[in-house]
């Protein structure tokens, strides 16, 4: 895998920004992603920590979704908050995962995140839409680690 200065380009990191804000435009949900060289301990564990540290656990609805990329371990984690579980099934992700998954395969990790976010953003619509005066509670940017 590439080292994490070259996962994405700047471009591909302005279309994923990009793709955040237009998922988010149809729910209340936020959506942020974190890319990490490696991970040296139990990733979801981990996912858990950088949602956290990042203040995802903030949203009124608790209705943050992280998606963690360790580029090194060649893996991700799609994590929601309590808001999302409680009223969803265990397999509410699996869309989402498949859709990453099927790109990050071929090496396609900015389609691949894209896709995702798009998707997460579809399902996060149909329990969260978006109301009036609803505000955008965390930024789109893209963090690393």
């Amino acid at each position: 895998m590439p080292n994490i200065e070259d996962f994405l380009t700047k471009q591909e990191e302005q279309e994923i920004v990009e793709a955040i804000r237009i998922a988010e435009k149809e729910t209340s949900g936020e959506i942020r992603v974190h890319i990490e060289q490696k991970c040296n301990m139990d990733i979801f564990e981990h996912a858990l920590e950088v949602f956290h540290y990042l203040k995802m656990d903030n949203t009124k609805e608790q209705n943050g979704v992280l998606i963690y990329v360790a580029v090194d371990n060649k893996t991700f984690v799609i994590y929601g908050d309590k808001g999302i579980n409680d009223i969803v099934g265990s397999d509410f992700w699996n869309s989402t995962r498949d859709k990453i998954a099927s790109q990050f395969k071929n090496s396609n990790f900015k389609q691949g995140l894209i896709d995702g976010i798009t998707e997460a953003g579809s399902v996060l619509a149909q329990h969260f839409p978006w109301k009036h005066g609803d505000q955008n509670e965390l930024d789109n940017s893209i963090s690393k680690g």
